[in-house]
């Protein structure tokens, strides 16, 4: 829909993509996949508003009133961005390594190095591969509430917005304007009231910001602020982040016990895989409900709207 690219990140689109910086095996990848949801924590979920905290911003979202019907979508690059990250590791691994580096995967290049350019080029493209994935999985969503509820007018988009991505940014440093390349691994912008990047319909509140929950867990709406944009570069959690590995959820979960106790709860599941249900226990997550407390005392996010499953489709 025209209208989503006023609430789209970027306007859904960075500039800076490079398709040329793309491998054959990302394409690969990548075209038989766009429009899936993927796997791991990815999802589309119908919801319901449970609580409004903030009313002023929340009809500012067009969130509101308590009972309505939301649907969130966590999904990204897919195979395509997976793939573009494994090539640049590994042609950044056949190089110097930077001495004391902890970890592999925390390998790197100057962001102006001419590796450090294609690989920006090519992650931007995969983050544009990731909009569109977006935005064909909302179409299909708009096409399927109109079939079966006749209708679907109002279901318009609150806000597309980036996670796991490099972007660069002018922040405050030292009381000066600077040019920075901000990484937001697990983290999602969270830019407040006044700057340009905020779409001009949300200008005065700041950005959607969007953290869902776990398996069973609420989900929550906030606004971007200005502290953040001095406490964390403008950044805030995309989600209530992983306390367990998935080895070892697997190793302290069973999917057909989790499916038992969520049934008890009144909550139907079916699933193609136990694995993949164990992967993603709720037990496995932090408290949503304490991220997203300690991301408004703080001031990472202003909370605005309180959102629960009714349905939920995993990857």
């Amino acid at each position: 829909m025209p209208a989503d690219l006023e609430t789209t990140e970027e306007s859904g689109r960075l500039a800076e993509a490079d398709p040329a910086a793309v491998s054959s095996r990302a394409l690969e990848r990548g075209i038989p996949q766009l429009g899936t949801l993927g796997s791991g924590n990815h999802f589309l979920e119908i919801q319901k508003v449970d609580r409004i905290h903030d009313p002023a911003t929340a009809a500012a979202f067009g969130i509101g009133p308590v009972g309505q019907v939301l649907v969130m979508i966590h999904c990204g690059s897919r195979g395509l961005g997976h793939q573009v990250a494994t090539d640049f590791i590994d042609e950044m691994l056949s190089g110097p390594l930077p001495p004391g580096l902890p970890d592999r995967e925390l390998v790197h290049a100057p962001v102006r190095s001419p590796l450090g350019r294609r690989y920006y080029a090519a992650m931007s493209a995969a983050v544009n591969y990731a909009f569109t994935n977006r935005q064909m999985i909302a179409h299909w969503v708009r096409e399927v509430f109109a079939k079966v509820l006749g209708s679907s007018v109002g279901l318009r988009q609150v806000y597309d917005v980036c996670h796991n991505v490099a972007k660069i940014e002018t922040h405050d440093l030292d009381g000066r304007p600077t040019r920075l390349c901000v990484h937001r691994k697990g983290a999602t912008r969270s830019f407040g009231p006044g700057r340009r990047e905020v779409p001009a319909v949300y200008r005065s509140v700041g950005q959607p910001v969007i953290i869902p929950g776990s398996m069973g867990t609420a989900s929550y709406i906030l606004a971007g602020t200005v502290a953040a944009e001095a406490l964390s570069f403008g950044s805030t959690a995309h989600g209530a982040g992983r306390i367990l590995s998935r080895h070892e959820a697997l190793r302290r979960f069973r999917g057909e016990s989790i499916r038992d106790d969520l049934a008890r709860r009144g909550i139907e599941l079916q699933a193609t895989s136990w694995r993949g249900v164990a992967e993603e226990a709720g037990e496995a997550y932090k408290d949503v409900d304490e991220v997203v407390r300690v991301s408004d005392a703080v001031g990472l996010g202003r909370l605005v709207a309180r959102v629960v499953p009714i349905g939920v489709m995993k990857g």
